[in-house]
């Protein structure tokens, strides 16, 4: 056993989770063994979206490099957050304790999951700015995270567009409608995310989960006996 911390990121799937149907299909009584039917939206929930969502030319889903889905990340801290706003350059660079380095993972936390599933948390989502979305491509980040279910305004078509399109063009895998990120106690985590191997896919939901702690063992003698 050791002290490492896994903190689930993911909103859960159930019949609240907007665009899922989750339906009984089989159960023991009837045919021996329980298994469910679901129907998923391909951006519902926690998701991942594949450049194709945006760009005709674009990678679809199983196409994505998974080594930016999985590794270090770092927590930006931009909350409070007011609805529908615009996080521009200048906000960003004020939540960051040190310099952006090339090649980053970013989880931007704004806790605004906590206004799930209420109306606001689709159309009055704080969202990544035009310019801060190519300052991002600029620094090479790998892979952005937001709280929100898009990283630009769902209600406006022309933001939505550009914003999708810059990052994607830049490089960088978009994992949208995380969730506790307020427990994620350090700046630096360990970040999985890891979509279904769709075949021409344009997004799909994932479960996402931060790791956190020490890999050291913990001493048995805290749970009261001693290893033989």
């Amino acid at each position: 056993m050791t002290q490492r911390r896994i903190i689930d990121l993911s909103l859960a799937v159930d019949r609240n989770l907007p665009n899922a149907k989750v339906d009984p299909h089989k159960s023991i009584q009837v045919e021996g063994w329980n298994a469910t039917m679901l129907h998923l939206y391909s951006h519902c929930g926690t998701h991942m979206d594949a450049p194709y969502h945006f760009l005709p030319e674009g990678e679809t889903m199983e196409a994505l490099n998974l080594q930016a889905c999985c590794g270090k990340a770092r927590v930006v801290n931009l909350a409070p957050i007011e609805p529908a706003e615009l996080i521009t350059v200048e906000r960003f660079q004020e939540a960051l304790s040190t310099d952006l380095e090339l090649g980053e993972r970013l989880l931007l936390r704004t806790d605004w999951s906590g206004r799930y599933p209420g109306g606001e948390y689709r159309d009055k989502l704080p969202r990544i700015s035009i310019e801060l979305a190519r300052w991002l491509v600029e620094h090479q980040v790998r892979l952005v995270g937001v709280e929100p279910p898009s990283v630009a305004d769902v209600n406006n078509s022309e933001e939505l567009t550009d914003v999708h399109q810059t990052l994607f063009r830049g490089g960088i895998v978009i994992v949208e409608g995380l969730c506790n990120l307020d427990q994620i106690e350090t700046e630096r985590c360990e970040f999985i995310a890891l979509p279904l191997r769709m075949v021409g896919g344009d997004g799909c939901p994932v479960r996402a989960i931060a790791m956190v702690g020490s890999e050291e063992p913990i001493p048995t003698k805290s749970f009261g006996f001693t290893r033989q």
